[in-house]
């Protein structure tokens, strides 16, 4: 392996190599070096942020797992195909659910402690579960306890940690992906390392829409990544959207969890009233792209900017104990959860496409795989049951880690016969010049969000289209994340604009119907 020539900034070093290079460090990223480590793997873990920074830390409602008495794996899978609005490859979900409990013991084996009442851990009930079966810790900070608790354990391990580090480019040669290269954003310098085979862990693409609950570092750099290197990418129209983050003026976007309304919390509009009834028989337990949409219609009708949660039937210690995270960021707004409504709306919140994977992770090029938020696996459907991403992750990473160094076997992810590249859409120019970040955001928002049409995805289609071939090289990070945002914007609206139906988390108001002729996956490969 030779130094890149190409690359327009710092040196390049003469390339080092590793058993398994792994970009991202949420829990699908440490959890999958962390299995590769104790088979004497040597691992390098690289992370854009630092190794504690990822959308792991932000996930408050838990993770599912069907460990509670009267529950059982067939029952998980049965909501988790339901929820999934007829899209949801049974396969992979049967591995998901029936997995679960293993992968939960993993996970306390590294550290991580469950809250438990009366001696058994305690157990939640969210949208669309049949049953109490929502696994939490620190109450509702269930994602930073397992994120702390596996970056901690990674590095005492002495897993290989490159932090403020970007993968630029995976390397592919003779069909197979070899190398990646790294862009350091402290030392402004790429080099590249080679490896035994690369796992990409890098998250959605939340940071693509103006209201998000996304952290910043969500930017869609795996999908991007994979698909410039020849990888297929799958179901990148569905994009759940989180019915209730806190809105106010001034205020960040902040994840109010499902748990809240899986504890009793009621939904009211401008009006005073209670709204979801009329919309669901599960009320505020509806799927999540039921209840969001509900919101954005009764916003819409008032022309506002949020809906209520009401969770006043509990008292202030209840609530601080269950839910610390959020009961102390209301009271920092000046909100008392305990004898105030909370204003919410929807928001951005899980990539359900991404890059295709078989159930080991294997994508269609040989030696690139991806676990986690970046990966395709199939289990979310067009519409992800709650708190099963975080299951989604140990499971996945595990099988591949499993394929990469047991001897595992898995049918090879072969290429899908209905693959399309993006279309260059060079008949209209409407672009002045390359794309600021927030311009971007605000039409995804405005054209490929809760609710959309052929006419606003196909202007924001070719917009994009034209944003992408005015964009200069990317240099650094700011660069970078842009270019991964203009090609997932792309991903995602020309996906949007071919699914002519209304399907989970699609909605489509000038095809408002779910049409049995889409029962199908939409693959872009370049």
């Amino acid at each position: 392996m030779t130094s890149d020539p190409s690359s327009p900034v710092g040196a390049q070093a003469t390339p080092q190599r590793f058993d398994l290079v792994v970009v991202g460090s949420g829990i699908a990223g440490l959890y999958a070096a962390l299995q590769a480590h104790e088979h004497g793997a040597s691992v390098l873990v690289a992370t854009k942020g630092t190794i504690d920074e990822a959308s792991t830390r932000y996930a408050q409602g838990g993770i599912a797992a069907a460990v509670g008495s009267g529950d059982s794996p067939d029952s998980h899978l049965r909501d988790t195909i339901e929820a999934g609005a007829g899209l949801v490859d049974e396969e992979a979900a049967r591995i998901l659910t029936s997995e679960a409990a293993d992968r939960i013991a993993d996970l306390v084996r590294y550290g991580v402690n469950f809250d438990a009442a009366d001696g058994e851990v305690a157990l939640g009930r969210e949208g669309a579960h049949s049953a109490p079966r929502i696994l939490h810790a620190g109450g509702d900070s269930t994602g930073l306890e397992i994120e702390l608790s596996l970056s901690s354990l990674a590095r005492r391990e002495g897993v290989t940690i490159r932090e403020h580090t970007l993968a630029d480019r995976v390397i592919v040669e003779d069909g197979r992906a070899v190398a990646v290269r790294l862009y350091d954003a402290l030392r402004d310098e790429r080099v590249t390392y080679e490896a035994g085979n690369i796992v990409l862990a890098t998250g959605g693409a939340g940071q693509i829409y103006r209201v998000t609950t996304n952290p910043q570092v969500s930017t869609g750099d795996g999908i991007a990544l994979a698909y410039g290197c020849g990888a297929e990418v799958m179901d990148m129209e569905f994009t759940q959207f989180h019915p209730t983050a806190l809105r106010l003026p001034e205020r960040p976007i902040f994840l109010i969890s499902e748990a809240v309304r899986g504890e009793g919390a009621l939904l009211y509009n401008a009006q005073g009233e209670r709204f979801m009834p009329r919309y669901h028989e599960q009320a505020e337990l509806a799927p999540r792209d039921i209840v969001a949409r509900a919101a954005h219609c009764e916003i819409g009708e008032v022309d506002g900017d949020h809906v209520l949660l009401d969770i006043t039937h509990r008292d202030a210690d209840w609530l601080a104990a269950r839910f610390p995270t959020i009961y102390r960021t209301c009271l920092d707004a000046g909100l008392d959860m305990s004898k105030d409504r909370i204003p919410v709306s929807p928001a951005a919140h899980y990539t359900m496409g991404g890059v295709r994977t078989n159930s080991r992770g294997e994508t269609t090029v040989p030696g690139l795989f991806a676990v986690g938020e970046v990966a395709c696996t199939g289990v979310h459907g067009a519409n992800r049951l709650a708190s099963n991403s975080l299951l989604e992750t140990v499971v996945f990473a595990k099988r591949a880690v499993e394929r990469l160094f047991e001897g595992a076997v898995s049918p090879p992810l072969e290429p899908s016969p209905d693959a399309r590249s993006l279309p260059r859409r060079e008949d209209c120019v409407i672009a002045p010049q390359a794309p600021q970040a927030e311009e971007l955001r605000e039409l995804m928002w405005s054209n490929a969000g809760i609710v959309r049409t052929r006419l606003g995805l196909a202007e924001a289609a070719t917009l994009l289209a034209e944003w992408q071939s005015l964009m200069p090289p990317a240099h650094d990070r700011t660069s970078m994340e842009m270019r991964s945002m203009v090609v997932c914007g792309r991903l995602m609206t020309e996906a949007a604009m071919l699914r002519e139906e209304s399907r989970g988390a699609h909605y489509r108001s000038d095809f408002p119907e779910t049409s049995d002729e889409w029962r199908r996956h939409l693959v872009f490969r370049q």
